[in-house]
């Protein structure tokens, strides 16, 4: 067994244990307190000087006795706004709930952190360490970097991984290129003249207009980008009116844009704008098309992803790690680091339902539950890359 993966799992207890703590309070959104205190807490009794970025992120840097490149490794904190429903022992109960293991990725980290320490010898150059708030959000990444998250020291390269319900565990799987979609949040307003039902000609209705959007919106996939170019259009809120025989005043329309070039994303995302503007002008009515949140594309750098994943082999074993060429519509906020360093972004099987009837739910699902087997295997590859990387990247 790899030297790593020993150490990892003789702390295998206390970061379940850890992620426990977590999984119990979960915190939604940009503030985090009670999970940016533990998180501070734990790396100050590690040693650790952390730092507080932005409202709830945290930053820790250990360096080694040579000197050389610095190594980023993120791990994001933030739970959703949902009720759990597992039967576990620790379950959430504030209305909030860590459906898509930021808890797991929260002790992960942490683990690592600990595995540094113990090997603090073979660093050369620096580690840091980010635990990032609101990646549900899409802001968390954005702000961080904007508050200088890649500088003092400058960041070389940069690394998460996320666990996969439903994905057997510990294996790990890593796209090449860009293979994880970019996501436009947007709302859109139609503002009209509200009427009586029996007199239309009265009023400007809005929701007429809302209707010639949302299908004009949908034309632009199917006439204006090639076909072999992946995108998708979901409006998944639309609301307007009270009675059944009065016109509103308004509608407002919700959903999402996704795509995976980024390129392409920016011309539909303008012609949107166009459709929705002129639709609205055309049947005698106003719109704006509102940005919520966004995240660009995610893009692996392909160098990145063969070296490290060589080294990950040496912790899961040659079998244990899959590379593939394609993309999915699912959305990381991890994305904008890869536009700022090389980057890699892996995930790492938590169970499926032939290991255990409890694993395997969806993502972001009431009743998922995750294999917490696997985190002393992400703790171990979290430190063995970076530390493995600086040693072949002086």
């Amino acid at each position: 067994m790899n030297k790593f993966m020993e150490q990892a799992q003789s702390i295998k207890e206390q970061i379940i244990a850890v992620r426990r703590e977590i999984h119990s309070n979960p915190e939604v959104g940009a503030k985090l307190p009670k999970t940016k205190a533990f998180v501070i807490g734990k790396l100050r009794e590690m040693g650790y000087e952390p730092e507080e970025i932005c409202e709830s992120g945290i930053v820790a840097t250990i360096k080694g006795n040579k000197p050389g490149k610095t190594f980023l490794l993120r791990a994001d904190m933030d739970a959703l706004p949902m009720e759990e429903a597992t039967n576990c022992d620790f379950k959430a109960t504030n209305g909030a709930m860590h459906s898509c293991g930021h808890d797991m990725h929260t002790a992960m980290l942490l683990g690592a952190a600990k595995l540094l320490k113990q090997n603090q010898d073979l660093i050369e150059g620096t580690v840091k360490l980010v635990f990032q708030p609101d990646e549900e959000g899409f802001t968390g990444a954005k702000k961080m970097i904007g508050a200088g998250v890649l500088k003092n020291p400058d960041v070389d390269a940069a690394m998460a991984m996320h666990v996969n319900s439903g994905t057997p565990s510990n294996l790990v799987v890593c796209g090449l290129g860009t293979s994880i979609g970019g996501c436009f949040r947007f709302r859109i307003v139609v503002k009209g003249t509200g009427c009586h039902g029996a007199m239309p000609e009265t009023g400007v209705d809005p929701i007429n207009i809302a209707h010639h959007i949302y299908s004009g919106l949908q034309t632009i996939l199917v006439r204006e980008i090639p076909a072999v170019k992946p995108a998708v259009i979901t409006i998944g809120k639309f609301v307007g009116g009270d009675a059944p025989n009065i016109i509103p005043g308004e509608v407002v329309m919700e959903g999402t844009f996704r795509y995976l070039d980024k390129e392409m994303g920016d011309f539909v995302i303008g012609r949107m704008n166009e459709i929705v503007t002129s639709t609205a002008k055309i049947f005698r009515g106003e719109a704006e098309l509102i940005e919520l949140s966004s995240v660009p594309p995610l893009t692996n750098n392909n160098d990145l992803a063969h070296e490290i994943t060589g080294y990950i082999k040496d912790i899961v074993g040659e079998q244990a790690v899959m590379l593939f060429e394609s993309g999915g519509m699912g959305s990381e906020d991890f994305a904008s680091y890869s536009y700022e360093v090389p980057s890699l972004y892996i995930i790492l099987g938590a169970g499926a339902k032939n290991e255990n009837p409890e694993f395997g739910e969806p993502m972001h699902n009431q009743k998922v539950v995750f294999n917490e087997d696997i985190l002393p295997t992400g703790a171990a590859i979290h430190a063995y890359s970076a530390i493995t990387w600086l040693k072949n990247n002086k």
